[in-house]
């Protein structure tokens, strides 16, 4: 999952990479708005941590705007703002949550990977693909009672895949679910790890369509 955290406290911000990227997710941290938009710009986002007091406005002005614009990301506020009138106004800018700091680290990410897969269409913790029991709210993976077990990396591409089921998703989109602005990019890191989840999953698991991507039928 990749994850934009905007946050100006970089005490805050250290632990939420750290945490967030040992949980196998690819963040970006923008300490500002500018930050903000400028990696909006050139990068899809599955969701947002946002906090509201930043040095150069309100995080609630990037939410608006957000929304005029059609952009449909899930956003988390995550703020030390706790009166009733700021959570108010928050979902009513479009916030799908809001969260009080201090908060847990282990509850932010499942939040986060709560409104990830509901923004996919499948809120559901739980699923199946064939004889593969998928426990998406776990990252685990089940072929009868045999966990089959994943790196973080396979499981962010299997989790890409399966969150777009049916639908070819390119190189570069896959990559960009993998990997964070400043992580090194091998140049064949996605046949890589197709490889060893097919390896894992079954030869069929995984569908190549040449030229375009890949997809989970």
């Amino acid at each position: 999952m990749r994850i934009l955290l905007i946050e100006d406290e970089d005490d805050i911000a250290h632990a939420l990479v750290r945490f967030l990227r040992a949980q196998g997710h690819a963040v970006d941290h923008a300490p500002d708005l500018d930050g903000a938009r400028a990696a909006l710009d050139v990068a899809v986002f599955d969701t947002i941590l946002l906090d509201l007091a930043l040095p150069d406005g309100s995080g609630l002005t990037l939410l608006r705007d957000l929304r005029r614009g059609g952009n449909r990301v899930p956003v988390i506020i995550a703020t030390a703002h706790d009166q009733i009138s700021e959570r108010i106004a928050g979902l009513d800018a479009g916030a799908d949550d809001y969260v009080v700091k201090p908060y847990d680290l282990a509850e932010i990410e499942a939040r986060l990977r709560a409104h990830a897969r509901r923004a996919s269409g499948d809120p559901a913790p739980e699923s199946r693909l064939g004889a593969l029991r998928i426990d998406r709210a776990g990252a685990r993976l089940f072929r009868g009672d045999a966990e089959i077990r994943l790196t973080s990396r396979e499981w962010a591409l299997f989790d890409a895949l399966l969150s777009s089921r049916g639908r070819v998703l390119s190189k570069q989109v896959l990559e960009q679910r993998l990997y964070a602005f400043d992580d090194a990019i091998e140049g064949n890191a996605v046949e890589v790890y197709v490889s060893r989840l097919r390896g894992k999953l079954g030869a069929d698991a995984i569908e190549t369509r040449r030229g375009l991507g890949y997809l989970i039928p």
